[in-house]
């Protein structure tokens, strides 16, 4: 019995502590009001949004990179782009995060602005098959959300525009879906990107990084 009331709080404790542990440690005001916005909408992410726990992978692969040039393709509701202006935030980056729907538009603007990171994110609402060719300039940082038959034609839109150095992730990867074996066979075929796979997130996240020019 005594085993038993020992092993409880401990097993408590350790959720608990793996828990908090998701969360960046907050150092200002703005990453207080961040996680404080994350903490009080965490049930709130059902429209095509990442989990937590892959939001803070991405964030954790911007602030390792001090990326500060981002696209992200597929914004739902906003809570993976929160979580890279957060990132961004810290680097001095900005990001461009496309969207095709209407209301999740208008819901990750006001989801924005809630967590007081709208000055770092430039939210355009378009079709990403159109939008993501016509970008201009160079980024070190994509996140690819959207369709998943379209990821190989989003990578090898961005692939030129990614500069040497910069990382392309795809999430849901470890889904059935039309188009992902196509895009999967591609990225670990590509000689000048080394693609790896993170154990950690459920979904299935492929993180590719660009070693060179073609």
């Amino acid at each position: 019995m005594k085993l038993k009331l020992i092993i409880l709080p401990l097993i408590l404790f350790l959720s608990f502590g793996q828990t908090f542990a998701q969360y960046p440690q907050v150092e200002t005001k703005l990453d207080k009001k961040i996680k404080t916005f994350l903490e009080d909408n965490a049930s709130n992410w059902t429209d095509m949004n990442v989990p937590l726990s892959d939001g803070k992978i991405i964030y954790d692969i911007i602030i390792k990179n001090g990326y500060t040039n981002a696209v992200e393709i597929g914004t739902s509701t906003g809570h993976s782009a929160i979580w890279i202006a957060w990132a961004l935030s810290k680097t001095g980056g900005k990001l461009i995060t496309i969207e095709i729907d209407k209301n999740r538009y208008i819901q990750a603007k006001a989801n924005f602005k809630k967590a007081g990171v709208s000055k770092y994110i430039d939210v355009r609402m378009a079709d990403a098959h159109e939008l993501v060719p016509q970008l201009e300039g160079k980024y070190d940082f994509v996140f690819s959300d959207a369709d998943k038959y379209w990821y190989k034609n989003y990578f090898i839109a961005m692939e030129p525009k990614l500069k040497v150095g910069g990382c392309f992730v795809g999430h849901n990867v470890g889904m059935r879906a039309n188009g992902i074996r196509d895009f999967l066979d591609y990225i670990e075929n590509a000689e000048n990107f080394a693609t790896t796979f993170d154990k950690n997130s459920r979904a299935g996240m492929s993180i590719s990084y660009k070693l060179s020019e073609k």
